[in-house]
């Protein structure tokens, strides 16, 4: 599995060959640092753990800190790619270079948080009439019935809180990939807030 992690930047647009617009979400990717290879005979699978962000030494215990070779820093993110379809090697740092050729990928990352919100936003529902006298707007309406079952089911929709959960956008189409800045353009929108981190891997699925 090739991927990379990367930080949303945002939304713009840009125009083809033909002159269509198309919307974009533009991600920068920080250099992604493997700092350590898991084995078959080790470890059970194969894998290469990779970082991003250096973190301050006096800020990570050395429990953590023990995971990381001596001549690299802490990194404040680290995730394991597994089945990583190319050869690297400790200490060597990955860019957009890793997803040159391929035209479509899969974006995970945590949505954009909403709050406690009720029914008709979280869930959609259609709610009550907005006329004069009406006393049913924007209630949930029953949970439940009266004499049997007498309760309310587990899993019924009820207001609570909405978004800042893992998402994940599948077989978005790379617009343009940016060697010089680190940039990649994918048609379409992404989870999370801008300067969130998001997770870009090759579509599982095209």
């Amino acid at each position: 599995m090739l991927g990379l992690m990367a930080k949303k930047v945002g939304m713009t647009q840009v125009f083809d060959d033909a002159g269509n617009l198309s919307p974009v979400t533009v991600m920068r990717v920080d250099p992604n640092i493997v700092i350590a290879h898991k084995t078959e005979e080790k470890d059970g699978y194969k894998a290469v753990v990779v970082g991003i962000d250096d973190q301050k030494a006096n800020r990570v215990t050395k429990p953590y800190a023990g995971q990381f070779p001596e001549n690299i820093a802490p990194k404040k993110r680290i995730k394991e790619l597994r089945d990583f379809e190319k050869e690297v090697a400790v200490g060597d740092s990955l860019g957009v270079e890793v997803l040159e050729g391929i035209r479509y990928v899969d974006v995970s990352g945590v949505s954009k948080g909403k709050g406690f919100q009720g029914v008709v936003k979280r869930y959609g529902f259609g709610g009550g009439r907005k006329t004069h006298g009406s006393k049913f707007h924007r209630e949930p309406g029953s949970t439940g019935q009266s004499t049997y079952p007498h309760k309310s089911f587990k899993n019924v929709k009820l207001p609570g809180r909405m978004g800042r959960e893992n998402v994940t956008v599948l077989s978005l189409r790379v617009v343009k990939i940016d060697p010089e800045k680190q940039l990649i353009m994918v048609r379409g929108a992404v989870p999370g807030i801008n300067k969130g981190l998001v997770f870009v891997r090759a579509a599982v699925k095209r």
